[in-house]
């Protein structure tokens, strides 16, 4: 496996978030975690980035503990997030945004790179000279993919992706997140939106008050009106 989450336990002060939590993500694969509002789907992605460790349990990545390793560290070890606020930079123009997710690169590897988001996500390459801030949501969130893709990671945390989009956005986040697993990147996304992240994962958790309480093939998920309906709100 190239992402194990093994019982963490993660609180914030003295209220616990998370309960003996575990799932696994294979190489390759697209997994979501879905539950309502505040069921803990986005404390489960910042325990795994570092930016509020559990306090028991254990999270390997590539077989290496990354438990206690802090956001930037388990950044450089190949795991980029998109959080669901976007943390655009809203005075920078789009490239620049993106620039600054291979920083760290060459000036030729930068721009070959960007030369792939803007095939990802052809609406960038017209935009690339504008403020980020002036742009819509779902042009935002194509900004946020595209820079944390800049620094080619091996695992992509997407969280609460289609929050506030369009359908039509969706349909095409669909799209290009099957194209970025046929090229052999593996994502987590935590999502809602059952029905949008069910088209297009590989396998799916659900969680509910901090614990989960499914874990198992999307088809058996979308069979079990009992769980969609009582977890889901589908």
């Amino acid at each position: 496996m190239l992402l194990e989450v093994t019982n963490i336990n993660t609180f914030y002060d003295v209220f616990q978030a998370i309960f003996n939590v575990s799932l696994r993500v294979g190489t390759g694969e697209i997994v979501c975690l879905l539950g309502r509002n505040g069921a803990g789907k986005t404390t489960t992605l910042n325990s795994i980035m570092g930016v509020n460790p559990p306090r028991s349990g254990s999270i390997r990545f590539k077989d290496r503990d990354i438990t206690s390793r802090k956001p930037y560290q388990v950044a450089r070890s190949g795991i980029r997030i998109v959080p669901e606020n976007r943390l655009i930079f809203s005075d920078l123009t789009v490239r620049e945004n993106l620039d600054l997710g291979g920083r760290k690169k060459s000036k030729k590897y930068r721009s070959e790179k960007i030369a792939r988001v803007y095939d990802l996500f052809p609406p960038l390459e017209k935009l690339q000279s504008r403020p980020a801030g002036d742009l819509s949501g779902g042009e935002q969130q194509m900004v946020t993919i595209g820079r944390s893709l800049m620094g080619d990671p091996e695992l992509l945390l997407l969280d609460e992706l289609s929050a506030g989009l369009a359908p039509i956005v969706i349909e095409l986040f669909k799209r290009q997140l099957r194209k970025l697993r046929e090229d052999n990147l593996t994502i987590l996304l935590t999502e809602q939106n059952a029905l949008f992240a069910l088209d297009i994962s590989d396998r799916a958790y659900v969680i509910d008050k901090g614990a989960i309480v499914y874990e198992g093939e999307v088809d058996r998920l979308r069979e079990n009106k009992l769980l969609m309906s009582e977890y889901l709100g589908v």
